[in-house]
């Protein structure tokens, strides 16, 4: 019989409701790996999943006869081949509409705000910020920028976000707006009003991909007078859930 984990593992933490423990549990062993690894020895895989070492062979044979996981003559894992056919699989059928507007859509229910994604275009100074996507406020008062507009790159919640997070923008930035962009940059997202029109207010905060770049900005604008701070945290939060989508 197999021991009983003294500490309950990463996988029995998060357990998929009416799932298969064995399937999470080798599914823990695939999420160990982390950006910038190429290979790991048992006794981090073991550690990084809170599974005994012998559990984690018994799982790190079946992910190798699945493709999924390559022993190297080292002794330590490697990702397998499957799981490059798996991506290729994946990029061909991805589309990014379909990862952002849910995500938007979410913000706009839960705010009543207009809710938009920004990314940047083009490379060094001459730079241009678009609105890829966008989600209309149900209200009849609210700003009408539409999905591909181009929008200002030095006001707004967004701007000053996509700033704030390019370094090479950051530097460029004049010396009056280093300590906002700075703000923004150590806060993790910029909420004004009346920055790009006096009429209206913005939040934004910035979407990280996993290997680290900076995706975009998840924007919420609203009229100045329907401003609330209360909205901060649920752009903060729906510009990491569409991170970890990403």
């Amino acid at each position: 019989m197999p021991r009983k984990a003294r500490t309950e593992s990463l996988a029995g933490q998060n357990a998929a409701p009416g799932g298969a423990a064995a399937v999470d549990r080798a599914l823990s062993l695939l999420a160990a790996f982390r950006s910038g690894d190429t290979a790991l020895p048992l006794a981090e895989l073991a550690a990084r999943t809170q599974l005994y070492k012998s559990t984690a062979l018994r799982l790190l044979a079946s992910l190798e006869h699945a493709g999924l996981l390559h022993r190297q003559p080292d002794g330590q894992w490697a990702l397998g081949a499957e799981v490059a056919r798996l991506h290729h699989i994946y990029a061909a059928a991805f589309s990014l509409e379909q990862v952002v507007l849910p995500v938007l859509q979410a913000l706009v229910r839960q705010t009543g705000e207009s809710a938009a994604f920004h990314v940047r275009e083009g490379a060094g100074l001459d730079w241009a910020r678009r609105c890829l996507y966008r989600v209309d406020s149900p209200h009849m008062v609210r700003d009408h920028i539409r999905a591909g507009d181009l929008l200002p790159t030095a006001q707004g919640a967004g701007a000053r976000v996509l700033i704030a997070n390019s370094p090479d923008l950051m530097a460029a930035s004049t010396q009056e707006d280093h300590a906002l962009l700075a703000t923004v940059q150590a806060q993790g997202y910029c909420a004004l009003v009346g920055d790009r029109s006096p009429d209206l207010g913005g939040i934004s905060a910035p979407v990280w991909q996993a290997d680290g770049g900076l995706a975009g900005a998840v924007t919420l604008t609203m009229p100045a007078h329907r401003y609330d701070p209360q909205a901060i945290a649920p752009v903060v939060e729906a510009a990491r859930q569409l991170g970890k989508r990403l």
